[in-house]
């Protein structure tokens, strides 16, 4: 996936901020696809809080990293090249919107008891999404102007 052109010096406040929406969007829909997932799977087998949090945490981060590495490697890098610029690009993101949403749903009464045909459940779920989006944009906004995070990735897409 790529974003636009890198921000430089001389990028605007603008193209800054719409590659930052970019990035924490793209962070976001790994981990809402490995969250809601993982919060099915510990919901449908009536696991506890906690391991259902460390699931979907897992799913998280793995389609995280997942979705970022699979366009390097389609691009022909290697496995051992991809890695470490998709750790560098997603873990900060990730793991802000990750502390963020599972402390929501925690907080939210009945959130983690519900049931998977409970709306209660889904609109937890959404809303935690969100803010825990929410919370991770300006970490990714600030790690772009510096050259880090989705700022790595977007080198690579430009080379290949």
């Amino acid at each position: 996936m790529c974003y636009g052109a890198p921000v430089t010096s001389h990028g605007t406040t603008q193209s800054l901020n719409r590659l930052a929406f970019s990035a924490t969007v793209h962070c976001l829909t790994g981990c809402a696809i490995g969250e809601v997932l993982g919060m099915i799977i510990g919901t449908a087998l009536g696991w506890s809080d906690l391991q259902t949090i460390a699931l979907a945490v897992a799913l998280a981060f793995l389609f995280g990293y997942s979705l970022t590495s699979l366009p390097l490697l389609r691009s022909g890098m290697a496995l051992g090249a991809v890695v470490p610029i998709a750790l560098a690009a997603d873990t900060v993101s990730i793991t802000i919107m990750e502390i963020v949403d599972n402390a929501i749903l925690l907080l939210i009464p009945g959130a983690m008891d519900a049931s998977l045909d409970d709306i209660g459940f889904w609109a937890a779920l959404a809303v935690a999404l969100l803010i825990a989006g929410a919370a991770a944009y300006p970490v990714n906004r600030w790690m772009l102007a510096r050259g880090k995070g989705h700022a790595v990735v977007h080198e690579h897409h430009h080379a290949h």
